[in-house]
């Protein structure tokens, strides 16, 4: 039992439980048992935080239901190791090194020192951006659905929001509130940090505390800061602006608003595709044009060490930053003045080729099993679901068993990961002293 099989394996007992729960009478608004497959896809859906749904979860599911899947998506953002290391600090008990190394792995930190304030600063964070979230919504839901179920609306929205699930309980998700400044705040606000990483939160408020005491020496960012942050500022003004030069004379997305509410949809639908799943326009309206970049910015992804799935954007600037360094004659790899180590680009071409590999053969698997459905809503849906996103054409529903189960399956690659996912299947590798001679090769 490896690390990378404890916790694949975590995983699957949680979606395993979420899924007995969802099929429960009192899960359901209509008080009769649930079909497995839905309570199966919308499990893992909501352990994923993806937000692929096959059914309307405000109506659908009831109470108790929606609860679960709030539950799910809290487990599933925070992840196995975290969750469960949490659980173990609050009944008094001490973790071994084979969970130190598990928490390592989890949360890709370079050392295993700590880990408890770890956990326990990543819980305390998750609760603050929460809380924060809930009472920041509430002046928007309140007024619409009263005190009971306005809060419940809030609360459920805060929680799907920074852990970049996008499940929704609005039949139209949020295209009621497209034009609603703080909605669109709120809920990107919690998706950027929540799918930015631990790391870089701990930065920006060591960055503050130190500015209010006025220390004289400065905060050295970490690299982890520097790639994350850059990389998202720069994604999200290109995914704006884009949405918005290419959907502005689209009738059924963007031309029928005011400018206003054309700025507030594009930034949203710039935020929305780094793995949350809200949307506030209808998906399948889009152009094909904005459904490229959208599917773009979904393999993409969010940050390391956050909520969010895909490649990453850490992974991203690694290989962008390997090809700067081919076409300058470099042999070494450089990031804000630091040399990427080889290890650390063989990860990134790794994830990279496993990420494409998956998501080209779920790809052909429902094209085989649902032939009747366009190239680009399949794709779409894939590369959705492997980057846990949420986000749909509107086909989601419609597909066979089959292809629900394809989703499913690439759900789970994506959240735990593809190199962690092969290692739990192949084991971990093991150290040789046998080095082979070195040959050229004809590349490019």
């Amino acid at each position: 039992m490896t690390v990378a099989r404890t916790i694949c394996l975590g995983f699957l007992a949680v979606i395993l439980v979420g899924t007995m729960l969802l099929m429960m009478p009192f899960s359901t608004s209509s008080g009769t048992w649930n079909d497995p497959i839905v309570a199966l896809f919308t499990s893992t859906s909501a352990v994923c935080v993806t937000g692929l749904s096959v059914v309307d979860p405000g109506t659908f599911f009831s109470f108790w239901g929606q609860l679960f899947i709030a539950l799910l998506a809290q487990i599933g953002g925070l992840g196995y190791m975290t969750t469960s290391t949490f659980l173990i600090l609050l009944i008094g008990r001490r973790f071994d090194l084979r969970q130190k190394v598990a928490i390592q792995q989890a949360l890709d930190r370079p050392g295993m020192s700590g880990s408890a304030q770890i956990i326990r600063s990543i819980i305390a964070t998750t609760m603050i951006f929460e809380i924060t979230g809930i009472l920041l919504l509430l002046p928007a839901f309140v007024p619409d659905y009263g005190w009971n179920q306005g809060l419940w609306l809030a609360v459920f929205h805060s929680v799907n929001a920074w852990n970049n699930a996008g499940f929704s309980l609005f039949k139209d998700n949020l295209i009621g509130y497209q034009s609603s400044f703080l909605v669109v705040a709120t809920i990107t606000g919690l998706i950027i940090f929540g799918g930015i990483g631990y790391q870089v939160i701990l930065d920006i408020y060591l960055w503050l505390r130190d500015r209010l005491q006025k220390k004289t020496q400065a905060l050295v960012f970490s690299l982890d800061f520097k790639v994350a942050t850059s990389t998202t500022i720069i994604l999200l003004l290109l995914g704006a602006i884009a949405f918005f030069c290419i959907e502005f004379r689209n009738p059924e997305t963007f031309s029928s608003l005011s400018l206003r509410d054309q700025l507030l949809v594009a930034w949203f639908q710039s935020v929305t595709p780094r793995t949350a799943g809200f949307n506030t326009i209808d998906i399948g309206k889009m152009t094909d044009a904005g459904l490229f970049i959208t599917i773009a910015l979904m393999f993409i992804g969010a940050s390391p060490g956050g909520t969010g799935g895909g490649i990453k954007t850490t992974t991203l600037r690694v290989l962008t930053s390997c090809t700067k360094a081919i076409l300058q004659g470099k042999e070494e790899v450089l990031l804000y003045d630091r040399k990427i180590a080889i290890s650390l680009i063989l990860k990134a071409v790794g994830v990279l080729v496993g990420s494409i590999a998956t998501v080209i053969l779920a790809t052909i698997l429902i094209s085989l099993t649902d032939p009747k459905l366009e190239f680009i809503q399949i794709l779409f849906e894939v590369v959705s679901a492997f980057a846990t996103v949420g986000l749909s054409t509107g086909i989601t529903s419609s597909v066979s068993i089959a292809a629900k189960l394809i989703l499913i399956i690439t759900m789970y690659i994506g959240r735990v990961g593809v190199l962690l996912f092969m290692s739990a299947i192949l084991g971990d590798p093991r150290p040789t002293r046998i080095h082979y001679p070195e040959e050229n090769l004809l590349v490019g």
